[in-house]
């Protein structure tokens, strides 16, 4: 599956405002924002490959691995 660095931006802001919203008030909570923050890293690596990518004129499009 190929991600555009819009859709990488666009679930990039998404994550970032769930990690601005969210109240961590027990484990769970503490849990999710954990993976939240995971998610987020993940993504800023996205984008950074595919700006390094459009640098050496490849296309903005990233393959994103998918779990079975």
């Amino acid at each position: 599956m190929n991600l555009s660095k819009q859709s990488i931006e666009n679930l990039l802001d998404l994550v970032e405002i769930k990690i601005g919203c969210l109240q961590v008030i027990d484990r769970d909570d503490a849990r999710e924002l954990k993976h939240l923050e995971v998610c987020r890293r993940e993504l800023m690596g996205m984008q950074e490959e595919a700006r390094s990518q459009r640098r050496r004129g490849r296309p903005v499009a990233v393959a994103v691995a998918t779990r079975h």
